[in-house]
């Protein structure tokens, strides 16, 4: 069996989170937005139609847990959740923290303004948020 291994785009443009049952969660290197990456830890899957049932069931319970969670902590006006691959075919899920008054609203976060990585003391900031998070969750 082959060792799960994270796309070189997905590994350049995020940090590590953690490790949920199913998934790798990963930070988008992107401090405009509360952003976390859900990545399975299968290989060669694209869609997720090429999971199992059981995987499918535990990726959409991962996220949709994550997700209500940090649009909470976050306080966020709206969670979006998708799933492109258009640039990255290994299999992600991308849960973003939207707000009213965020620099894209209400346009989609990809493609609008550049990328603005985190700072140290934000960077750490925002994992211990993200970590307190996942840690309170029953996945």
């Amino acid at each position: 069996m082959k060792t799960f291994e994270l796309d070189p785009r997905l590994e350049a443009d995020t940090l590590p989170l953690a490790d949920l049952p199913l998934c790798r969660a990963l930070l988008m290197n992107d401090a405009r937005y509360p952003w976390v990456i859900l990545v399975p830890k299968r290989d060669s899957i694209s869609e997720v139609f090429e999971l199992s049932h059981e995987d499918q069931t535990q990726l959409w319970r991962e996220a949709t847990l994550l997700g209500a969670a940090m649009k909470e902590a976050f306080h966020g006006d709206k969670l979006n959740i998708a799933t492109l691959g258009n640039v990255v075919s290994q299999l992600h899920i991308h849960l973003v923290v939207r707000y009213k008054d965020d620099a894209s609203w209400p346009a989609p976060v990809w493609g609008n303004g550049s990328p603005e990585p985190y700072e140290l003391a934000l960077q750490g900031s925002r994992r211990e948020q993200l970590l307190a998070q996942i840690e309170g969750l029953k996945f």
